[in-house]
């Protein structure tokens, strides 16, 4: 059964950082694609940025420049350190997996979800 397990959100001033972790279980992050998802209050669910089994990445582009994410395949875990945050980052982050040797940003090609963690961002 996969388990992804998102931690390390809270809340931040506005041009701090934020190192974002999803344990996964059942599932090796070296066999699929990984991604960050995140849903402000009264918004859609938004792709942030995914990493491929590869390594290859894609960021939104609001996100683009300021947010990393990476993966430690040893540990089978995902992170997404956040920089330069904004109050527009401010939403529930979520850590979706799929398999496959492909991804693509958006909310049907992931099929494994995180229960999701909080990022505030005040100004």
């Amino acid at each position: 059964q996969v388990q992804l397990v998102e931690s390390g959100g809270g809340s931040v001033q506005a041009g701090g950082s934020l190192r974002l972790s999803c344990a996964a279980s059942g599932f090796t992050s070296s066999s699929g694609c990984m991604a960050w998802f995140r849903q402000a209050p009264g918004k859609e669910r938004e792709g942030v940025a995914f990493i491929s089994s590869g390594g290859f990445t894609i960021y939104a582009d609001s996100v683009r420049g300021r947010f990393t994410i990476s993966k430690d395949n040893a540990k089978n875990t995902l992170y997404l350190q956040m920089n330069s945050l904004k109050p527009e980052d401010t939403a529930m982050y979520y850590c979706a997996a799929r398999l496959g040797d492909w991804c693509a940003l958006r909310l049907t090609a992931f099929n494994y979800w995180g229960q999701g963690t909080q990022v505030t961002v005040s100004s």
